[in-house]
């Protein structure tokens, strides 16, 4: 029989059994795949559009973060050493310190251009932040992809998954070990299958919901729990080895290429990115790889180092960086706002420099003396200092909260207009039931209420985005003897072959295959945020409804802006920059808008209503939709207001340029 000395040396004590090189080996290719993980965030926080996957990210996070810390676990607890307090210690060390500095730094500087709702909407995210419930918070606050710029706390959802997995798990182990040791391994595995079942189905009905509760993510970190367990063969030959770390980081490549913010997530499409970090992860244990070397390069390794600092400060860096072009404050902000200003009108690549500077002071003066000096600073202190910070941001949000944003920041006019900015999880609300959204996707496309046809009117139906949506009420108000149907999907350019994601697939192939084919009606109204890429499909649909004898009309591009026009124009009148809007207009849709309208007029030969042209000559663009009352063309950087949509439609019947609508009754 094998004595207690003999069975630690193979890592496995009291019926339990775990993966000593985890604990005692340090392995620099795991911090080269945090690297790894935390570049990909910071790339698709970037540049969206080019690296759409790049959230996977924060699974790789998952798997290596329940590697490590499942293995020490697992060492204590069949050494008899486990304490659950000391554990909490481990964690309040290891996470709170760098957030706390985050929050202390970010907060004030970002209320000097928050508006009051949106400073409003910051506290009450701080507070989420501070107690572990940032999820639980943004959950209630839209989704992950929905304006995300405007929620400067959104990463830290991640976080509070990690808390609420580590505040319940060693408990579960602790008990499992004492009662339950020689189930502990199926144990584990049957909770990870259970919740990779529940991430699966919650995706399908409420993707939102799937994307941030932690019973949809758990399995994630249970994925390298059971590497930790010893569930990873050996491998002995360095070919395997290696042909398993090369399938590995490809599949986390794929995941962050191809992946997108339409792609169905978690569910079984994090699978992919989990399971490249487990294959990784798992053969780095038997030996050397070349993806482990590359990992074990340097400077990955110091990314590696810095990646949870680097995690908590490129986010609010971006927006920062967001809000200081929108505000173009270099005139008017204090010198002394050195910080800010160097992000004015800044470059990608200074937002990077900037977040790694942050990042690694951050490293060397917060996170290493706590994680390193634990006698610097006892458990009671420690544990009374977090709280005393926890009571300080609470206390301090509440009064944000109570004081309504302090809207005395800003003259009375610019708080008026301000109010037009809507809440981000407000949006998706006010397109309306029939537009499609990741939360209803199951529910749209051929009810009666979307689609119904009242006795005895022509019909029109607008197909779109949610700019499509927004024209929806206007246009049933002003062709009152008319039916006007809406089919729009989110972000979906009407195309055969759109670049929309499954939504807008599966809108299209709806729309053109199945309902148009078997209901008539009196044209099709066809409205986007259109790009120059989108005008081809926009071609195939012209072509496809002259085939079919049906009357297209197109709408062209609104006049966009860089940042949301109601905050522009709060700046505008609170720092007396009447041309501030002007100066932040997008160079795109005046390019967009005479491209569509030379192909309308000499190739497609279909009715074309400019939208820019409606609202914009010698090159300003009208900004209100009722100057007297201060209400705001837009909400936002590219959606009308509920006025603005009103009057931009009575706008168009006055010019005649809905005239081929012909019932159309200019509304009031």
């Amino acid at each position: 029989m094998r004595t207690d000395e003999q069975r630690q040396a193979q890592g496995e004590v009291g019926g339990v059994s775990y993966n000593r090189d985890a604990v005692l080996k340090y392995r620099p290719d795991i911090d080269g795949l945090r690297a790894v993980a935390v570049l990909s965030v910071l790339a698709f926080h970037l540049s969206p559009w080019r690296v759409r996957g790049g959230f996977v990210g924060v699974d790789v996070f998952f798997v290596i973060s329940g590697y490590l810390i499942s293995a020490i676990v697992f060492s204590e607890i069949a050494t008899n050493r486990f304490s659950v307090l000391a554990f909490y210690e481990r964690r309040v060390r290891r996470i709170f310190p760098a957030l706390f500095v985050m929050l202390m730094v970010v907060s004030p500087v970002i209320s000097f251009f928050l508006l009051p709702n949106e400073l409003i909407d910051y506290a009450k995210s701080v507070i989420a932040a501070a107690t572990s419930s940032s999820n639980f918070y943004f959950w209630q606050h839209s989704g992950y992809f929905d304006s995300p710029t405007s929620k400067p706390l959104l990463h830290t959802w991640s976080l509070a998954v990690e808390e609420q997995f580590y505040i319940l798990f060693p408990v579960f182990l602790l008990i499992a070990c004492r009662f339950f040791a020689k189930w502990l391994k199926q144990g584990v595995v049957i909770l990870l299958f259970a919740s990779l079942a529940a991430s699966v189905a919650t995706s399908h009905y409420n993707a939102t919901a799937a994307f941030y509760m932690p019973y949809t993510r758990i399995w994630e970190l249970l994925v390298g729990t059971v590497i930790s367990l010893g569930f990873f063969p050996r491998l002995r030959s360095g070919w395997v080895r290696n042909g398993f770390t090369l399938l590995g980081i490809g599949l986390i490549a794929f995941a962050v290429f191809e992946y997108s913010p339409e792609t169905p997530f978690p569910g079984l499409a994090a699978v992919l990115p989990c399971v490249g970090s487990a294959l990784i992860i798992g053969a780095g244990e038997s030996g050397s790889t070349l993806v482990g070397n590359a990992l074990s390069w340097r400077p990955m390794v110091l990314i590696g180092l810095i990646s949870y600092s680097l995690y908590l400060w490129h986010w609010p860096v971006i927006v920062l960086n967001d809000l200081g072009l929108a505000a173009n404050f270099g005139d008017f902000v204090p010198h002394r706002w050195a910080f800010v200003l160097l992000l004015q009108k800044s470059t990608k690549a200074i937002v990077v420099l900037v977040s790694f500077v942050l990042a690694t002071l951050s490293w060397r003066f917060v996170e290493r003396p706590f994680r390193g000096h634990a006698r610097r600073i006892g458990r009671q202190p420690l544990f009374a200092l977090a709280a005393l910070v926890v009571v300080v941001l609470l206390l301090s949000s509440g009064a944000v909260i109570y004081a309504r944003g302090f809207p005395g920041r800003f003259p009375r006019p610019a708080v008026q207009v301000a109010s037009f900015r809507p809440a981000p999880d407000s949006i998706i609300g006010q397109l309306g039931d029939c537009a499609i959204t990741n939360d209803n996707r199951d529910s749209v496309f051929d009810d009666n209420h979307c689609l119904q046809r009242a006795a005895g009117k022509e019909g029109y139906l607008l197909l779109g985005d949610s700019h499509a949506a927004e024209l929806l009420d206007s246009l049933k108000t002003s062709l009152p003897n008319s039916n006007v149907a809406l089919a729009a999907a989110w972000g979906c350019s009407p195309s055969f072959h759109p670049d929309g994601g499954l939504l807008c697939d599966r809108l299209m192939d709806f729309i053109f295959r199945k309902y148009l084919p078997s209901h008539a009606i009196k044209g099709l109204l066809v409205e986007a945020r259109w790009k120059s890429k989108d005008l081809d499909g926009v071609s195939e649909i012209v072509d496809w409804a002259k085939a079919h004898g049906m009357m297209l009309i197109l709408f062209g591009p609104v006049a966009e802006y860089d940042a949301p026009l109601p905050r522009l124009l709060a700046y505008s009148i609170a720092w007396n920059k009447p041309n501030l809007a002007q100066q932040h207009r997008a160079a795109y849709s005046p390019v967009v808008d005479a491209q569509m309208r030379d192909l309308a007029e000499n190739r497609w030969h279909v009715v074309y209503v400019s939208l820019y042209q409606a609202t914009c000559e010698s090159g300003r663009c009208l900004e209100y939709a009722d100057e007297t009352k201060r209400i705001p063309l837009l909400k936002d950087a590219d959606h009308l207001t509920k006025d603005g949509s009103r009057f931009l439609v009575s706008r168009l019947f006055r010019l005649g340029e809905l005239d081929c609508l012909n019932d159309g009754v200019p509304a009031e």
